[in-house]
């Protein structure tokens, strides 16, 4: 993979970008978004992420980690994770969401279940 993919998630009027890591679980990932937009639904988990299913299995690349607020996490193989909280667990990391505080990314987030959408960034042009 050349450099450092980015994808936009769309949750309500808010965009967010998040940078992927190097990974083959962020790989897949990004492979699924250029067929076409992901749709997940999102419900809040112990106030302190938001997840929901994927619809496929992706591979894994666990680790013990401390996951952080605006981090993007693989569980399980098949549900993504946007961690608004910290925790620590094995965990896939996928990516971290860009430019926004935890408390702007609590606001976005907001109480109870979500719907994010999520597509390739326009890559930049130098």
């Amino acid at each position: 993979m050349e450099g450092k993919n980015k994808i936009n998630i769309q949750i309500g009027e808010n965009v967010l970008t998040a940078t992927l890591v190097e990974n083959s679980s962020a790989e897949a990932l990004f492979a699924m978004l250029e067929a076409g937009p992901l749709t997940i639904h999102m419900n809040d988990y112990a106030g302190m992420e938001k997840v929901g299913s994927i619809g496929k299995l992706l591979p894994t690349n666990d680790q013990h980690i401390k996951a952080k607020p605006c981090d993007l996490i693989l569980y399980l193989g098949d549900s993504l994770v946007i961690y608004y909280e910290s925790n620590s667990w094995n965990f896939t990391r996928l990516g971290r969401i860009e430019g926004v505080t935890q408390k702007e990314l609590k606001m976005i987030l907001g109480r109870g279940d979500v719907t994010a959408v999520l597509t390739p960034a326009e890559k930049e042009t130098n």
